[in-house]
């Protein structure tokens, strides 16, 4: 059995719970290339018509659910030490049942929103309730955003060497669900290989990360990954 499991999942996971990845066939970016360009923070601070847009995409996380392979990572660390590196904000790790402070949010969390004027933050779903297309701080009226990370800005810099520090720290390190084409994260892969872990990449498009793996799973990732979790619980 490995004492030490560091998961790094990444859009791919959450398509089963009805969340669109952003690369895939499907995709986010992929049906529309424009957003990719336009949810920047330059954009996002100075276009009233990019935040509308923005908000009215928080839609696509109403009611969703954890599926079969959040489940599984959940009920995996019954059994072995697993700290999660998600780059989602759905939260959905967390209420499939895995422990909140073994996951480690890269970029941010979509249930807080902040004002980027005075730093307050509000539940998101207050700030959705009130019904508004651009909501403004009810403070200050600066702009609000989701305590998440957009395209242009800087991950935290203490949740990075955090990350970093468990992707040394483990024995397999598994990353589920993402292109590995967004650093600083898809890197993780790399410091976890330098120190000696065994990388077990599922997605189902090959990754720049490939080389590092020992095994490559393609299948659909509500299938394998439980399956990969029982097999890692020994």
């Amino acid at each position: 059995m490995s004492k030490r499991i560091a998961v790094l999942t990444g859009a791919g996971i959450s398509t089963d719970s009805g969340i669109p990845d952003y690369r895939g066939p499907s995709g986010v970016w992929t049906r529309d290339p424009e957003l990719a360009g336009l949810f920047t923070r330059k954009h996002f601070l100075a276009n009233a018509g990019v935040r509308r847009r923005f908000w009215r995409a928080l839609t696509l996380y109403d009611d969703v659910e954890p599926n079969p392979a959040h489940l599984a990572l959940a009920e995996l660390e019954r059994t072995t030490a697993v700290r999660i590196l998600t780059q989602n904000v759905d939260g959905l790790h967390q209420k499939a049942g895995s422990t909140p402070r073994k996951v480690l949010e890269l970029h941010g969390n979509l249930a807080a929103t902040e004002c980027m004027r005075c730093h307050a933050r509000t539940p998101t779903a207050e700030v959705l309730a009130r019904g508004e297309d651009d909501p403004a701080c009810t403070g200050c009226g600066g702009v609000l955003q989701p305590s998440i990370v957009l395209f242009g800005q800087h991950l935290n810099a203490g949740v990075l060497s955090h990350a970093a520090n468990i992707a040394r720290a483990s024995e397999v390190f598994v990353a589920v669900g993402s292109s590995l084409g967004v650093e600083p994260a898809a890197g993780l892969c790399a410091v976890a290989a330098e120190s000696g872990a065994t990388v077990v990449i599922v997605n189902r498009d090959p990754t720049p990360y490939d080389h590092l793996a020992a095994t490559i799973v393609r299948e659909p990732i509500g299938e394998a990954l439980p399956a990969l979790c029982t097999e890692l619980a020994g």
